[in-house]
C-alpha cells in the first residue's frame, strides 16, 4: 500500500487493484477510514474529524493528483 503523504502519526495511502469507488485510506494508530476521491466524503470507517483534518485538507488541495494516482494503480488495461 503506497503511502502518499504523512501527517504525524497519520498516513494517507492507496492500494493497487482496490475496489470501487475510487478512494484512499487515512490510517492512524487506532482508526482507518476510506475517503471517496470524487467528493472527499468518508464512506467507511470512523474517526474524529480532528484525527483526519490535515489529511482531508491535503486531499482537497491535491484531488487531481489523487485521481491520477488511483488511475495509475487501479485502472490498467
Amino acid at each position: 500500500m503506497p503511502t502518499l503523504q504523512r501527517f504525524g502519526a497519520v498516513k494517507l495511502c492507496m492500494y493497487a487493484d482496490d475496489h470501487h469507488p475510487p478512494h484512499f485510506h487515512v490510517v492512524g494508530r487506532d482508526f482507518q477510514v476510506l475517503v471517496r476521491i470524487a467528493d472527499l466524503v468518508v464512506f467507511a470507517g470512523t474517526a474524529r474529524p480532528r484525527q483526519i483534518a490535515d489529511a482531508l485538507a491535503w486531499a482537497r488541495a491535491n484531488q487531481p493528483l489523487l485521481a491520477q494516482r488511483w488511475a495509475a494503480l487501479n485502472e490498467r488495461g
